[in-house]
């Protein structure tokens, strides 16, 4: 850009402002140190850096020719600070903020006073009790902020002939120069009024105001008027925006009054009126209501911009100023410098490009972006990195390119720049984009340079659990995670297919884990083929395991989830009926089941059977199981506890070996990881027994039974697991276990029938008062309960590992269980503490029951099964595990046969 002659004149300017700086002295005298903020600070001490003065008085008291005073910044100083001492030529006393470029130092309401004093420098200061300059010569205040708190008064009055006061790059409420002030020079500031004028001039000749924007509610923004003669305005910007309502007519509204007696000499050009005046200029005592007018009959003003609002206004400040006119500043009030607004014409004088007001507009930097060509290379690769800027305008730009591996930054007017990684790294790449302003933004970008070499597919693999901290957020059962970023890929990987070994496939287009939730359990070839930028292909293959993951019991209030008998829809043998698991939680997209949920505990009857038959129950997407849940006779109704794994769907499957029925299903709780209760197993003991205590239950009527505290179940217990055995019933009935007496459910839990001991395993949440509740729906029935386990928050206690069904022992290929034989089941884990087991009996020759515990455990005379002549009995088992193996005692019944099914195990967590 060629620089225009008013650049050149610009700059002789600022010298005729600034001075020339002179040689240095021989010695500098120490620089002085105030922090109100030490700990070691004295106004008795030196005013050294290690022990500073506590106020800034202090330091004025002893300030020397040359010495500067450092303030720290932070604390405010409310004190009165009288400056009356003097510098020398080219040696002032200086006192500055001492701190970030963007802080002040901030004095209370107390005035600052400079008295009698000469060659002074006052930089970077915040009052509210204002300045005042009386008596003072050559006098410099850059960036202050002043005002007053005393009403109607000035933030600056510089007055009592004082002279060569310079004042830049400030903002004042109000200033008042006067009392034969001279050569007063405001420069680049921001001037209020509101209640008062901003400005107050009178009897201050060759008061130069240049640059500065007014802002005025009522009265004369620019009044000069006494002995201010030879005075210059130019530059200026003049806003009638701070006031709400009308002026006073006696005030009015003013944008420059120059009295009779201060025209002589002064001269005004080039500046901006913008809004509503109801007086646009007074000069000599005639009043002007237009530029035009103005400039025919004083010649001044002929550059004068007047606008009728303020909304816009500042636009027609941008490059239009006189870069010739006194009092012209390099920078504006932010120290920013004078650059060309490429979006506008120059119509400043001579072509310059100098801003209006106090304000330069700059090239502003909104954003930038950084895009490397090579984001992912090997070493020894050219990687070019491209910059893109979005600025006010499309002004010169500096880049400073720092590739992040330690290198030299690269410098340069280009907005691209190549470097060449010399080893590998995860680099953050990152550039800097400076204006002409020095103003900056900066962004990143990673590079990812690798060693040379061949593309090596790899990957590892874990199960996807749901958190604790998220425990609703849907996580199908079995699902496993492949994650491929332990490949060694020397260029970027654009194609990533997996084979999860069970048909079903997923391409991605990254390095990135991918999700797959199997069906069943098991072993799972694994295949991954990558390929690179290269098109070079690589492939590996692994084995996985799959396994259910140990949870933790969730109990909810149990409510049903089917019934068969509502849509007169009977379950037919040979065909499956799915049983959807409760969606309790929800998404924009539709419902979702139990969060992460991997097997649920359900009470399943079997009522209105054609045919004496069994029922199967397992999760959706497996083969169905050689096992058994519910047994029932033909017009019989038949329940029995079943805890079952969930499939990848959400759902569970029941089919009827033979026949049709009705099937009922009571959603109970669900185990899931990450969450729930931990099982603590025990030797099943008996809690309650009607026949000896309270007697039978009536049609209706419901009997509390204290579980928390009692026998081995501890008071803060918050489920049990019992067995529930009704006896001696007088009619079909069903009997409900539930938590609080005033919340019962509408489930089942056990069906009693007359003449018939039958049993049921229920897992029952404690109520508040450590008690659960029973109630009989019809005739009478006793109920006998036997605790084989409790659930507690997370501790030592165990979790729950699903399995897929599975049959481990059947006596109909061995021979009998005679009465008061034992036999051993074996097969569970060795570190099994506990299992969920479905138990049958059948062919029974006389009445009796089945006792399971803990292989090597003692027995105890607790129920688990109650068996019964010429009917095949089913129960849920909950039961300690010893070394793998369960043991089953028979009673002194009958001789029967005994089925054994697995459900899961419980482990110590």
């Amino acid at each position: 850009m060629r620089p225009t002659r008013a650049t050149v004149l610009l700059t002789a300017g600022l010298v005729t402002l600034l001075g020339v700086p002179s040689a240095a002295a021989a010695e500098t005298p120490p620089t002085l140190y105030v922090n109100n903020n030490s700990s070691s600070c004295s106004d008795g001490g030196s005013g050294s850096q290690a022990v500073p003065f506590c106020s800034i008085s202090a330091a004025a008291k002893v300030v020397a020719p040359g010495q500067t005073v450092r303030i720290k910044t932070g604390k405010r100083y409310d004190e009165a600070v009288t400056i009356d001492r003097s510098g020398t030529p080219g040696k002032p006393v200086s006192f500055v903020s001492d701190g970030p470029e963007d802080r002040l130092v901030v004095l209370g309401t107390q005035p600052l006073t400079i008295t009698g004093a000469s060659h002074v420098v006052v930089r970077g200061l915040s009052l509210s009790g204002g300045i005042r300059v009386n008596r003072s010569a050559d006098v410099e205040l850059d960036r202050v902020y002043a005002h007053a708190r005393v009403s109607g008064a000035e933030g600056l009055v510089v007055g009592d002939a004082s002279t060569d006061v310079r004042v830049s790059r400030g903002l004042f409420h109000g200033v008042r120069i006067e009392g034969g002030a001279q050569r007063t020079v405001l420069g680049r500031n921001e001037i209020i009024g509101n209640s008062r004028e901003p400005l107050t001039v009178e009897d201050a000749p060759a008061t130069v105001i240049t640059n500065n924007t007014f802002q005025l509610g009522c009265g004369t923004a620019v009044p000069l008027s006494g002995s201010s003669s030879g005075s210059a305005v130019f530059n200026n910007v003049i806003n009638a925006k701070y006031y709400v309502g009308l002026c006073d007519p006696a005030r009015g509204r003013t944008a420059l009054a120059v009295s009779q007696s201060a025209a002589a000499g002064t001269r005004a050009d080039y500046n901006l009126i913008a809004g509503p005046f109801q007086t646009v200029y007074t000069w000599g005592g005639a009043a002007h209501q237009d530029q035009a007018a103005f400039h025919a009959a004083t010649g001044q003003g002929g550059h004068d911009i007047v606008h009728p609002t303020t909304e816009d206004a500042h636009k027609k400040a941008v490059d239009s100023a006189d870069a010739t006119a006194p009092g012209v500043m390099p920078t504006d009030i932010s120290g920013y410098p004078v650059v060309d607004d490429l979006r506008v014409p120059n119509t400043g004088k001579d072509g310059g490009y100098l801003d209006r007001g106090a304000r330069e507009s700059q090239n502003s930097l909104e954003s930038v972006r950084l895009e490397p060509d090579q984001p992912w290379a090997p070493a020894g690769t050219a990687v070019k990195a491209t910059a893109t800027a979005v600025s006010a305008w499309s002004g010169p730009l500096t880049y400073h390119f720092d590739f992040g591996d330690g290198s030299a930054p690269v410098v340069t007017g280009e907005r691209t720049a190549t470097h060449v990684y010399s080893s590998p790294c995860e680099c953050t790449a990152k550039v800097t984009v400076y204006n002409e302003a020095k103003m900056k933004t900066a962004a990143g970008a990673k590079v990812k340079v690798t060693a040379p070499g061949p593309l090596t597919a790899g990957f590892t693999s874990q199960p996807f659990l749901p958190t604790a901290e998220d425990p609703r957020a849907y996580v199908a059962p079995l699902t496993v995670e492949v994650d491929p970023r332990s490949t060694v890929a020397p260029w970027p990987v654009q194609q990533v297919d997996v084979d999860f070994g069970d048909g079903a496939h997923e391409r991605v287009s990254a390095l990135e884990p991918v999700r797959h939730a199997y069906a069943q359990p098991g072993d799972h070839k694994v295949t991954v083929t990558l390929k690179d930028a290269k098109g070079t292909t690589s492939t590996v293959s692994r084995t996985v395991q799959v396994a259910y993951a140990a949870s933790g019991y969730v109990p909810v209030h149990p409510f049903r989830v089917l019934d068969t008998r509502l849509s007169n829809s009977p379950v037919q043998a040979g065909t499956a009926a799915q049983v959807a698991v409760p969606m309790i939680a929800g998404s924009p997209s539709g419902s979702y089941h139990t969060g992460g949920a991997t097997a649920a505990v359900l009470n399943v009857t079997v009522t209105g059977a054609t045919q004496d038959t069994h029922l199967n129950v397992w999760p959706s997407g497996q083969q169905r199981p050689a096992t058994s849940n519910v047994n029932v006779r033909a017009g019989g109704t038949s329940s029995n506890t079943v805890t079952v794994p969930i499939g990848s769907d959400g759902k569970i499957l029941a089919q009827l070996n033979s026949g049709q029925g009705h099937v009922v299903v009571d959603f109970v709780g669900y185990y899931q990881p990450n969450t729930g209760k931990r099982f603590y197993p025990v030797t099943p003991t008996r809690l309650a027994d009607t026949r000896t205590t309270g007697g039978a239950l009536g049609a209706g009527q419901t009997r509390t039974v204290k579980v928390a505290g009692v026998r081995s179940i501890p008071p803060d217990a918050q489920a049990v697991a019992l067995n529930l055995t009704g006896t001696g019933a007088t009619t079909d009935t069903h009997v409900i276990a539930y938590a609080e007496a005033d919340k019962r459910p509408a489930i089942s839990n056990l069906n009693p029938e007359p003449g018939k001991d039958k049993s049921n395993q229920v897992i029952v949440p404690v109520g508040p008062d450590g008690t659960i509740t029973l109630y009989n729906n019809a005739g009478s029935t006793d109920l006998v309960l036997d605790v084989v386990g409790y659930y507690h928050e997370w501790g030592g206690g165990a979790l729950f590992t699903p399995v897929v069904p599975k049959r481990l022992a059947d006596t109909r290929t061995t021979g009998k269980l005679a009465p008061g034989a034992t036999t051993t089941v074996a097969g569970l884990p060795a570190n099994a503490v506990g299992a969920a087991l479905n138990v049958t009996a059948t062919e029974t020759t006389s009445a009796g029951f089945l006792t399971v515990h803990g292989y090597g455990t003692a027995r105890t005379d607790a129920s688990s099964l109650n068996t019964r002549p010429g009917e095949t009995v089913p129960n849920h088992v909950t039961t300690p595990v010893g070394g793998g193996k369960v043991s089953i005692w028979n009673s002194w019944g009958g001789s029967n046969h005994v089925i054994t099914d697995v459900f899961g195990y419980f482990t110590q967590g």
